[in-house]
């Protein structure tokens, strides 16, 4: 990846994540392509998509998830659909949202309780 936008993922850091973590982070580019998108400033929009396929292309690379391939490839494709093409699998804003949301918020309980003390037996 010569330009990448995210250089220290593209450069190893992104197979440190877990997918969870990974898909929350495509996530958060393709709710900022959405806002834009609902802003009507449409190359902001394209930014961030942009970001968000990057993302997902470190996904869709990272060996740990070869048995997902089907899925993170499709979930690629469906991307593409809603954002540049006719849309023809029928997705919606909220559909989005809801399905990266998930991704988000197990990501955050991951970090919490890595962050929590091990607790003792009593």
């Amino acid at each position: 990846m010569t330009d990448a936008q995210h250089p220290t993922l593209a450069a190893g850091r992104w197979t440190q994540l877990s997918l969870v973590e990974q898909l929350a982070n495509v996530g958060s580019e393709v709710e900022r392509a959405l806002t834009w998108l609902g802003k009507k400033n449409t190359e902001y929009s394209r930014l961030a998509l942009l970001r968000a396929l990057e993302l997902l292309g470190l996904t869709i690379a990272d060996p740990r998830h070869r048995h997902r391939l089907k899925e993170m490839t499709r979930l690629r494709e469906a991307l593409l659909d809603h954002f540049l093409g006719a849309n023809a699998y029928g997705s919606t804003e909220k559909a989005w949202r809801a399905y990266f949301y998930a991704f988000g918020y197990a990501a955050s309980l991951q970090r919490h309780k890595a962050a929590s003390p091990l607790e003792t037996p009593r």
